[in-house]
């Protein structure tokens, strides 16, 4: 079963968010584009979803959890700042079908982890934008990604 990892929705600009950034919500567009993620997803049949204590995170997920009975759990190795932990939790979790919610940093290591040798130019073309989810499959103990799930883009 395949690790779903999600790069939370748009959120208002840090820059403009008065309280503890923990507590940024999705922006109107972020919360449409976690609604799109229940169509998605939900064919993977994930029996985990997992989100870093950022609310974004939780908000980018909780239509998906929803819609499928699941709790949201809060994993501390997907927030900010904690790419070596996260990693650790993706090899923990080979082979399990699960959802989880994290940060832009955070897939920049997963991709660098398991894409070594990539060019700026392919690194980039990889990267998660905001809403975006990863398809990662393990083999043994080998994990690659295998898809990579983008949003039709608002008109």
């Amino acid at each position: 079963m395949p690790l779903l990892v999600v790069r939370h929705a748009r959120a208002g600009r840090r820059s403009a968010w008065d309280g503890d950034d923990l507590e940024r919500p999705l922006s109107s567009r972020g919360r449409a584009q976690a609604e799109a993620l229940v169509p998605l997803l939900s064919g993977y049949r994930p029996r985990r979803i997992l989100a870093s204590p950022a609310v974004r995170c939780f908000e980018t997920v909780r239509p998906l959890a929803d819609a499928l009975g699941l709790p949201i759990e809060s994993v501390g190795e997907l927030a900010e700042g904690n790419g070596p932990a996260a990693l650790r939790l993706l090899g923990r979790m080979a082979g399990e079908g699960a959802v989880l919610s994290t940060h832009g940093d955070i897939a920049a290591d997963v991709l660098e982890a398991l894409t070594p040798g990539l060019t700026a130019k392919s690194r980039y073309k990889l990267r998660l934008l905001k809403g975006e989810v990863w398809v990662i499959q393990s083999t043994g103990e080998t994990m690659e990604i295998v898809d990579h799930l983008r949003q039709e883009p608002r008109r």
